[in-house]
């Protein structure tokens, strides 16, 4: 799995939309994430997720994330932080 972005911010947008798209489009829920970022600031990167598909007798159903935004959104790259709302 892949993202790229305009910037930083974009980026973090690009990925978590990505992923969100693994379990709404696909079932997939993710357990584990290994990301290697490209650039500096990082406009891309490259990742391998593992988890496992949604089974309802095993996962229960919570508050559905319906979208990732840039509202308020943050990051601190030198911590390896960012702080992200998102639309349920």
């Amino acid at each position: 799995m892949s993202a790229s972005g305009a910037d930083p911010t974009a980026l973090v947008v690009a990925y978590l939309s990505e992923l969100l798209a693994l379990e709404q489009r696909d079932g997939f829920l993710v357990r584990e994430i290994v990301a290697r970022p490209v650039g500096h600031p990082p406009t891309a990167l490259v990742a391998s997720v593992r988890g496992e598909p949604f089974d309802p007798a095993r996962h229960p159903r919570g508050v559905e994330v319906k979208a990732i935004t840039f509202h308020a959104l943050a990051i601190d790259l030198d911590r390896g932080r960012a702080r992200v709302i998102v639309d349920i």
